[in-house]
């Protein structure tokens, strides 16, 4: 599996084509999640959706791994605009902020997508694929590029849906986090506690996989996209069946 991944890694066209369905795949599933807490929380969103569907529509025209992120960070803003919007004031947030967090709701951001992205490395190494050998992300030493590319299609769906959960039914309050001296905020060790605690339920959640029809649960989905990846990369499937949920 990672020679054929390696050999990939050199072919543009497999880059290009991987990376065109896993980021229509993101922007979509954002514009899922966005629809769902627009509805609870009684905002119009119309304009943000057409902004993003014109980065989604724009997307097969592209022909760079470049040119698809520079649509992909444009929408992405788009999304965490809206998702602001929908969330309650004592969380109050104004867009995502990574290194170092600088309010609650990217504590919990970050913090989420850090064990997305081990649950995605693990699941790439259990199907003999090299998490550190992407093909969005560029390699550096020390980065896990493949998995941080099988992030993506799951972040919206999986890690921000969580978050907003966390918030909403109050299981997570403004004592469960710590702010140090550069401005970061950080989860506190009760909230981490909390986090894990439901994050473990949230993994243990049936739902029906989008292309394969069968029920599988939450914390599976990275194995079966990392699976179908593999499946990909050999020839066996004509396109990467990125997640879209519905």
């Amino acid at each position: 599996e990672r020679q054929r991944q390696q050999c990939a890694l050199y072919d543009t066209d497999f880059a290009l084509q991987l990376s065109k369905r896993i980021i229509s795949a993101k922007i979509k599933n954002q514009e899922v999640v966005l629809r769902r807490y627009e509805r609870n929380s009684n905002v119009v969103l119309k304009d943000i959706h057409n902004m993003m569907s014109i980065c989604r529509s724009k997307l097969e025209k592209c022909e760079s791994v470049y040119e698809i992120m520079g649509y992909e960070g444009q929408s992405a803003k788009y999304y965490f605009d809206g998702l602001s919007q929908c969330i309650k004031e004592e969380f109050a947030f104004h867009g995502r902020s990574r290194r170092p967090p600088l309010d609650r709701v990217n504590a919990l951001l970050s913090f989420a997508y850090v064990l997305l992205t081990s649950m995605c490395t693990s699941a790439l190494e259990s199907v003999g694929l090299d998490p550190y050998v992407g093909f969005m992300h560029t390699i550096r030493p020390g980065r896990k590029s493949l998995a941080l590319d099988l992030v993506e299609e799951l972040r919206s769906v999986f890690a921000d849906r969580f978050v907003i959960t966390l918030i909403n039914k109050k299981l997570i309050l403004s004592k469960h986090f710590i702010e140090q001296e550069d401005g970061a905020v950080l989860l506190n060790d009760e909230g981490k506690k909390i986090f894990f605690k439901y994050w473990q339920q949230k993994k243990l959640e049936v739902i029906e996989h989008p292309y394969l029809k069968e029920k599988v649960e939450w914390g599976m989905v990275p194995y079966v996209q990392a699976l179908l990846l593999s499946r990909y990369l050999r020839g066996d499937l004509d396109s990467y069946p990125a997640f879209f949920w519905k």
